[in-house]
C-alpha cells in the first residue's frame, strides 16, 4: 500500500512509528490500493481528512503524534478514512458501504477495537469506560473488545447497541473472573530485605 510522508513527519518519524503504520494497515484491506498521506500533528493524539476534487476522493490524509504513538490511535485514524470512503466518494455504490461503519466517534472507537486485537494497546478515547478500566486497561481490553465485537452484531436488530455496550463496559469490574472492585494487588515481601 503506497504511503506518503509529508515533509515534517519526514523529519520526526521514528522507525518504530513507521513499522508500527505499515503493521496496522495490514488489518485495512479497504484501504489496499490506495495512497495514504501522513503527517504530523501535535495538538492531539491523530485526526484524518479526506480530500476532494469534482465529487471524488482525491487525497486520505492521516495525522499522528509520533511521541507515544499508539496501535489504537493509528487504527482509530485509518478506521475514520473507511467512514469517509464510505460516505464520501459518490463513485462509490453507496448502500453497500454504507452498511459496513457507521460514521461517528464512538462508532470508530467501537470498529477498530473489533478489527483486531493490535489495536487494543490503549485504551479508547470516545467510549465512556469506568475510572478502573481505563486506569486498568491491559487486564480489561480483551473482555472490551469482546463486547465491541458484541455490540457490532447487536446493532442489526437494536439502535441503541453503543448504550448496550456502555452498560455492558460499566458491569466489567463486577464480572470478571479473579477480580473483585476495589481489591488491593497484593505484593510479595520479602523478610530478609531490610526495612
Amino acid at each position: 500500500m503506497p504511503l506518503t510522508f509529508t515533509p515534517l513527519m519526514k523529519k520526526r518519524l521514528t522507525s518504530r512509528a513507521a513499522e508500527m503504520i505499515q503493521r496496522s494497515l495490514r488489518y485495512f484491506p479497504e484501504l489496499h490500493g490506495k495512497t495514504i498521506t501522513v503527517g504530523l500533528t501535535r495538538k492531539h493524539l491523530g485526526s484524518a481528512s479526506i480530500s476532494y476534487r469534482a465529487g471524488a476522493i482525491s487525497r486520505l490524509i492521516i495525522r499522528l503524534r509520533v511521541r507515544k504513538v499508539s496501535y489504537q490511535t493509528i487504527g482509530h485514524e485509518l478506521t475514520h478514512l473507511v467512514q469517509g470512503l464510505a460516505y464520501g466518494d459518490s463513485a462509490i455504490s453507496g448502500s453497500l458501504m454504507r452498511s459496513t461503519i457507521p460514521s461517528g466517534e464512538k462508532q470508530c472507537d467501537i470498529w477498530t477495537l473489533a478489527r483486531h486485537s493490535l489495536f487494543c494497546d490503549d485504551p479508547p478515547t470516545y467510549l465512556r469506560l469506568p475510572p478502573i478500566v481505563r486506569n486498568q486497561w491491559p487486564h480489561y481490553a480483551e473482555p472490551v473488545r469482546t463486547l465491541c465485537v458484541a455490540a457490532i452484531e447487536k446493532r442489526q436488530s437494536h439502535r441503541l447497541y453503543i448504550r448496550w455496550l456502555e452498560s455492558q463496559i460499566r458491569q466489567l469490574p463486577r464480572n470478571l473472573p479473579g477480580k473483585e472492585p476495589g481489591e488491593q494487588m497484593e505484593l510479595p515481601f520479602d523478610s530478609s530485605s531490610p526495612i
